[in-house]
């Protein structure tokens, strides 16, 4: 049984965008490139050929993962999530103990931008964080310990 691959209405359009990209652009180039590189002779010298074949291998691949992510997908849209505790989508504001604010916003694994704050539900942040309320405490292991956070908020905005 697959599992499931949740995620918001905005990571699964960029996940079908980069899939119809591939298979409507990319792929189709590479096929010209790689048919004209073949009617020049020799394919065993023939570096036209030789990357070609390699790249549409790649092109393959990367459809079939983003066919299979997208057939597991349960879009999840934060804006109707009603609730007081963090869930998927979330975006969370936190204080750490030295006064410092972070932010964080739970999304699916194919959405994971740390430098935006964007972290995988199924990250050890993400895990710690879902399921707590505001002014709930959360420790964090990081490389120079534990960190203990306060929620502040839990908002649920929609995520560019």
């Amino acid at each position: 049984m697959k599992s499931i691959n949740y995620i918001t209405p905005r990571g699964h359009q960029k996940l079908v965008d980069e899939l119809e990209q591939l298979m409507r652009v990319e792929r189709p180039e590479v096929t010209r490139l790689v048919q004209w590189a073949a009617s020049n002779g020799d394919r065993s010298e023939n570096a036209d050929y030789i990357y070609g074949k390699r790249r549409l291998r790649e092109i393959d691949r990367r459809i079939r993962f983003l066919s299979g992510r997208l057939d597991a997908a349960q879009i999840v849209d934060p804006v109707k999530t009603q609730s007081i505790k963090v869930q998927f989508g979330a975006t969370v504001q936190t204080l750490n103990e030295n006064g410092e604010t972070k932010t964080f916003t739970i999304v699916g694994v194919d959405e994971v931008d740390t430098a935006k704050g964007r972290i995988s539900w199924q990250s050890p942040i993400g895990k710690n964080l879902i399921g707590k309320c505001q002014g709930d405490e959360v420790s964090i292991r990081i490389p120079a310990g534990e960190m203990v956070y306060e929620i502040v908020s839990i908002i649920y905005v929609t995520i560019d």
